[in-house]
């Protein structure tokens, strides 16, 4: 029987993700499919511990990464706007860095400077050219018309959520990039 399940992740909270996947597997059910922006579809399955995760990865990988990753027993089994999700019985682990998708650090930060250049950029781009310039020309007060209220709601929206996303975005994927660079 499938399961859907509606949760949000930012593009920094990749880990927190993994974690979730894997409470969930333990908990007896599996991912099977997931839908943009957060809808993600579970399948019943034994309950087991199962590591999940994510690779960010802006290009099309060629088959040698495809078979490096089923070499070392990651099956790959999902990918969403960029990100693969891959997952590996916890039994099968021999050492901690078995668990591991990335061999070394320097993978890790190439992965979220890659989502920094192609994720965060254009959303600090959407903000400045549309968002922040439009809200400005509704608090200064120089547009009105019969949808300035309704369009004025909006704007209002989307410069909190944008303000956010960039603040918790760009904080978080700063604080793993230092955290992996040491």
């Amino acid at each position: 029987m499938n399961k859907t399940v509606i949760k949000f992740f930012t593009i920094a909270d990749y880990e927190e993700e993994e974690l979730w996947l894997r409470q969930m597997h333990q908990n007896g059910y599996k991912l099977v499919k997931m839908y943009i922006p957060c809808f993600y579809v579970f399948e019943e399955c034994e309950k087991e511990d199962v590591i999940y995760r994510l690779d960010y990865r802006s290009y099309e990988p060629d088959d040698d990464y495809w078979q490096m990753l089923k070499d070392f027993g990651w099956e790959h089994f999902a990918h969403c706007l960029n990100w693969h999700y891959y997952r590996k019985k916890a039994d099968q682990l021999e050492n901690a860095e078995d668990g591991e998708l990335f061999s070394d650090n320097a993978s890790r930060v190439e992965m979220i400077s890659s989502v920094i250049r192609t994720r965060m950029m254009p959303i600090i781009v959407i903000f400045l050219c549309c968002v922040a310039p439009n809200f400005g020309r509704y608090l200064s007060g120089e547009a009105f018309g019969p949808w300035d209220r309704f369009f004025m709601l909006f704007y209002s929206i989307m410069f909190v959520i944008y303000v956010y996303l960039i603040c918790h975005c760009g904080l978080k994927l700063r604080k793993l990039k230092d955290k992996y660079s040491n």
